[in-house]
């Protein structure tokens, strides 16, 4: 099998710009998907996504947490390195986790600059809006690209009191569209849109040269990403998405745990063949020497 063409900006922006890519000469919108661990990131890197996020949904669809919010640099940094060794060739994206940005631009750029220095990150991705657009600045003169995140930002939840579409009035959307210029302006690589309406996410697309990419938010961006474990039917306790369901593998490893502990209730599991043995001269000496030392 051929190895994969390394995935990056600027592949990003041809396929923005309806340019053919890669060594499978791929066109139209690039897949984004959440990932969490170095064996998932191969099998997504193997099936063609291009793009994955490390995001800090990880605290709710693998630690439990209700929201985002607990979730650590050093842990998101810890799983980006392996998703990067799992994923050599994807467009790599690490989230930036609550109050990793926020403090100080110093701490923004520090914090930044460790997901590229110690997970070989392609990109860090902020929650942002247009109070932000100083510390995007800065993070991008110290050479980290940045993608900014506009509509719906999970590090926010408390303020919007759930997870509520933003952008839904004329007022918002002129609001999130001025964002997205700002945040062009201060040097962001690219955008997610995340849980607005399709005719705002359309005409921001549009309206930008950077690759925008959609988190329900639409068919007409340039990419769209998903919690994977949404998409496969395996998310516990992460608030609902609209979603298309691709597998049910809850169901799919529920049925192949209740098998294997029946099996191994019935002396099913491990048989013969699933079992180490011992050579018959060394059975029979061992014998011997245990017959040897009970006389």
């Amino acid at each position: 099998m051929n190895k994969p063409t390394k995935v990056t900006i600027r592949t990003l922006r041809a396929r923005k710009r309806g340019e053919k890519t890669g060594s499978d000469n791929t066109s139209g919108p690039f897949s984004m998907l959440t990932c969490y661990d170095y064996s998932t990131a191969a099998i997504m890197e193997e099936a063609g996504i291009e793009s994955l996020l490390v995001g800090d949904t990880y605290g709710e669809v693998c630690l439990g947490y209700n929201s985002t919010l607990a979730v650590t640099l050093d842990h998101l940094i810890t799983i980006a390195a392996g998703v990067r060794r799992g994923a050599p060739s994807v467009f790599l994206v690490g989230d930036m986790p609550f109050l990793t940005y926020q403090v100080s631009v110093e701490e923004a750029i520090r914090n930044s600059g460790r997901f590229m220095a110690e997970a070989d990150c392609d990109c860090v991705k902020i929650e942002v809006d247009r109070r932000h657009a100083e510390t995007v600045k800065a993070i991008t003169a110290a050479g980290i690209p940045v993608m900014a995140h506009l509509g719906l930002k999970p590090q926010s939840v408390n303020q919007y009191g759930g997870y509520v579409a933003q952008g839904k009035s004329a007022e918002e959307a002129l609001f999130i569209l001025e964002d997205a210029k700002i945040m062009e302006q201060a040097g962001a690589v690219a955008l997610l849109l995340e849980a607005i309406p399709a005719e705002v996410a359309a005409l921001i697309t549009c309206s930008t040269e950077l690759p925008v990419i959609g988190c329900v938010s639409g068919p007409n961006c340039d990419g769209q990403v998903v919690v994977t474990h949404d998409i496969l039917g395996y998310s516990s306790g992460h608030p609902p998405r609209s979603v298309k369901p691709y597998a049910d593998l809850r169901g799919t490893l529920l049925n192949a745990f209740r098998s294997y502990a029946q099996d191994v209730g019935g002396r099913k599991f491990p048989i013969g063949e699933q079992s180490i043995h011992m050579e018959a001269t060394q059975l029979d000496t061992l014998r011997q020497s245990l017959d040897d030392q009970s006389r």
